[in-house]
């Protein structure tokens, strides 16, 4: 049996704040990105739940953006070569089908890369605000290593 579904079990009880700036962690990642999880992180190191909540809030916003440039990276390549690749010169030159291709698929990578950081947002800092340890699928155990569970 794994141990990432095994809760952490705490010799203290929570207190209302913690459980509202663990919450607070993963509701503020989306308006303000990676920021409001690492204030979080560092205002609060005494707090083990709250350092938990808010590393893995703040893990998902650094996949969030490598994944975000990636994709730009993908898309900026795709519309230089489509340029790079028409002829010049030519008289009524059809509009590249590149661009139709490409920039759908971004948009959708995008949205649901949001989507699911909205929906990641709400569901965890519900659990947190319970006072669960409740770990993000990969994320989480990289996180409860670092916070010293």
């Amino acid at each position: 049996m794994s141990d990432a579904h095994i809760p952490t079990v705490s010799f203290t009880e929570l207190t209302q704040d913690e459980k509202a700036y663990a919450g607070l962690a993963h509701a503020l990642m989306t308006c303000t990105w990676w920021i409001g999880p690492l204030v979080i992180y560092l205002t609060k190191k005494e707090s083990r739940f709250v350092r938990f909540h808010a590393m893995q809030a703040l893990f998902w916003q650094i996949v969030f953006t490598f994944g975000y440039f990636v994709g730009l990276a993908a898309f900026v390549a795709v519309m230089i070569a489509t340029v790079a690749m028409q002829p010049q010169n030519v008289p009524n030159q059809p509009f590249p089908i590149a661009v139709f291709i490409v920039m759908p698929i971004f948009w959708l990578f995008i949205m649901a890369a949001w989507a699911i950081t909205l929906i990641l947002a709400i569901m965890y800092a519900l659990k947190a605000m319970r006072g669960e340890w409740a770990a993000y699928p990969v994320l989480g155990r990289w996180a409860r290593k670092l916070v010293g569970d």
